[in-house]
């Protein structure tokens, strides 16, 4: 009896261990999300316009930078606000800088936003950050329902129109692109922590930005594609250290359980 307790106890620790992987939340509408297209290729020939009004191409904010691509609309008062709230406010504790080091490109899902509004958007956002030296690195696209879509879709970035509601419903997060136009990393909600920050842009750039400390730093961390996140890879070891541990006792408890119904099933002499 006290083996089979013992047994009962280990498979409820293995349920747990496994239980306590982190999962994205689910999606309640069904339609809104992001599908992961880690390493595919944005169509960096889309057509936008950027906030002065300019006809621009997407390969224009490419070729030499890791770039922090946000799919928002610049009339939404809620969720897009937010997610671009959360950008700044990790950025700003991240050393890296817009312009230099990266660029950020948002663009609007809304095909009637115009360049006005995201002019207003990113004088607003860019006296949020508090340097206004990283005006060139901060962009702020409008465009046709096409080219929206096409960008949308090469991320996995699902969204519609609630007619309901008057407004659009779409996912939280974020990506990033290398200097090539490749996804590289996906960041999901409204809040994004500078370390993530920092080393998904080292990531995205093959490690041509940052430090020797930040390199080391790389090497104990590591990307989990399913929560958008880094984690200590040591906790890796950790984990998978306890579950053989676990799974190592459950297998001496059979063994013991075996033996013990064997003694049982023998003749007394």
């Amino acid at each position: 009896m006290r083996l089979r307790a013992a047994l009962g106890l280990i498979l409820v620790a293995i349920t747990s261990m496994c239980d306590a992987e982190p999962h994205a939340p689910p999606d309640p509408l069904g339609r809104v999300g992001f599908d992961q297209h880690l390493a595919q290729q944005v169509p960096l020939d889309a057509s936008f316009h950027d906030e002065s009004g300019k006809r621009v191409r997407l390969a224009d904010y490419f070729g030499t930078r890791p770039v922090i691509l946000a799919l928002a609309y610049y009339d939404c008062a809620n969720l897009c606000t937010l997610v671009l709230n959360g950008v700044i406010e990790g950025l700003r504790r991240v050393d890296f800088r817009p312009g230099i080091d990266f660029d950020v490109v948002a663009v609007s899902i809304n095909p009637n936003d115009t360049p006005a509004l995201a002019s207003d958007k990113k004088a607003a956002y860019l006296a949020y950050y508090g340097h206004p030296a990283s005006d060139q690195g901060w962009h702020f696209l409008t465009g046709e329902e096409s080219s929206i879509t096409r960008l949308a879709d090469a991320v996995g970035f699902r969204y519609f129109y609630d007619e309901k509601q008057k407004q659009y419903a779409h996912a939280a997060g974020i990506t990033m692109l290398t200097p090539q136009g490749k996804i590289a990393r996906y960041f999901y909600g409204i809040q994004f922590a500078p370390q993530d920050l920092r080393l998904g842009l080292m990531d995205a750039s093959a490690e041509r930005i940052g430090s020797a400390a930040d390199r080391l730093m790389l090497l104990c961390f590591h990307y989990d594609p399913r929560t958008g996140q880094y984690g200590l890879l040591i906790q890796s070891w950790m984990q998978t250290l306890a579950l053989a541990t676990v799974i190592g006792l459950g297998g001496f408890v059979l063994l013991a359980l075996r033996r013990e119904r064997r003694s049982r099933k023998s003749p007394v002499r």
